[in-house]
């Protein structure tokens, strides 16, 4: 699917709702489903607010515990997008997002844009790992590009692991700088969705001075450093 496919996306609510069912107790799931009801019904932002701040309350941060045939279906419907190391409140919030109605831009996008004015980490953690699952891909941009200046790890690795957004919408600086930002923090880059995809000159030379300096100072390179480098070299 692409990152604008309406009806993929509410296949992967219904998974996701599917496998927080599991695992949340009676009484939370039905304490969920009536807060999403709200979300959906309500002008302004009261209840999403409430709810997103006070789901752990309700879920705990254990595993998810995913199928492999719904693993596989999420897979498909969007590639590079995986769940599988997500906590069970970190996908009840991603849930909760997408159950925000998104008739109107403005008013959609004001609502989650609030969201992450007033996020704590785990909050940005669930709101970076549902990027690509919000309407209007175009308008998360910059605050995709804030993201990668954080200096969070796990709010890093929301942006950067599994995470098909990055690779889709942002421009070629932004780009580059999220995987030299990558490398800088020592992620695992093999996690990038697109890493490849979108390699070009300007990031390989970049990583060209990042070797220089490396070397420099006497530390540690990362093989994939150098591998970036020379399949660009190949792709130009």
């Amino acid at each position: 699917m692409s990152l604008t496919d309406k009806q993929a996306i509410r296949d992967l609510d219904h998974i996701s709702l599917q496998i927080i069912s599991r695992q949340l107790s009676a009484e939370s799931l039905t304490w969920l489903k009536a807060k999403a009801e709200m979300v959906k019904s309500e002008g302004k932002s009261f209840q999403l607010n409430m709810a997103f701040a006070h789901l752990p309350r309700f879920s705990s941060k254990a595993d998810i515990n995913i199928e492999p045939e719904e693993n596989k279906a999420v897979a498909q419907l969007l590639h590079g997008f995986k769940i599988t190391d997500w906590t069970l409140d970190r996908l009840c919030r991603v849930w909760l997002l997408m159950q925000v109605p998104a008739d109107d831009q403005d008013v959609y996008f004001k609502k989650i844009n609030g969201l992450f004015t007033a996020s704590e980490m785990n909050e940005q953690v669930a709101l970076y790992s549902a990027l690509p699952l919000f309407h209007y891909p175009e308008i998360w941009v910059s605050r995709c590009e804030e993201g990668i200046r954080s200096n969070i790890g796990t709010v890093l690795e929301a942006i950067m692991y599994h995470n098909p957004y990055p690779a889709a919408f942002l421009a070629e600086g932004a780009w580059n700088q999220l995987v030299l930002k990558a490398f800088f923090t020592e992620k695992d880059v093999n996690l990038i969705v697109g890493l490849y995809e979108r390699l070009n000159k300007a990031l390989a030379n970049t990583l060209e001075d990042y070797v220089q300096e490396r070397l420099a100072a006497h530390r540690t390179i990362l093989p994939e450093i150098y591998k970036l480098i020379e399949q660009t070299k190949e792709k130009i």
